[in-house]
């Protein structure tokens, strides 16, 4: 029978994947507690990471439904629940891990999909959601510009033509 702190503890990890948009597996071996705290305040107010035990993270993972990342629960593992932007959060571990090479991203799990370790980095290059959502509606206006002067055209255009065939017809009238 599981003791009841290791069955609460449990739950607690299972609502953690289940209630993250990812978590991002890494190993800190080397890091010292002021390092995990700047760790921390480098994720971004979007991400909860925390030390974990193997076992129990297993077990809570394959009851969130994540079975694939058996694997990665070896050594010391600690677990970045982002429930925010993942591309800030894999910014933030990237950015800690290139200043200190004792972290070392193991993989993760991004909406239900599993991430190597050099596809989380991928997506640490990508612009931030407000950055994207920024140029996609920079995009729409400029298309819209574009609609709104091409409109504008059909009209002074078929004047201008109705003109020159009015001035032609005049110039032939006058000839005769």
């Amino acid at each position: 029978m599981a003791r009841p702190d290791k069955a609460a503890a449990v739950a607690e990890l299972t609502d953690q994947f289940r209630n993250s948009s990812a978590a991002v597996l890494t190993e800190y071996r080397g890091l010292t507690v002021a390092q995990l705290k700047q760790l921390r305040r480098s994720l971004g107010e979007n991400a909860q990471y925390a030390v974990v035990k193997n076992t129990l993270t297993k077990i809570a993972a394959n009851e969130a439904g994540i079975t694939t990342l058996d694997d990665l629960f070896n050594g010391p593992t600690a677990v970045a629940f982002v429930t925010g932007d993942p591309v800030e959060s894999a910014k933030g571990l990237r950015d800690f891990a290139k200043d200190n090479p004792n972290l070392v991203i193991k993989g993760g799990v991004l909406d239900g999909k599993v991430m190597s370790a050099d596809e989380i980095k991928k997506l640490a290059d990508l612009e931030s959601r407000e950055v994207l959502l920024a140029k996609l509606a920079g995009a729409f206006k400029g298309k819209q510009t574009q609609t709104a002067q091409l409109f504008q055209a059909l009209p002074s255009k078929l004047v201008r033509t109705v003109d020159a065939l009015r001035a032609k017809q005049d110039e032939q009238g006058g000839a005769e």
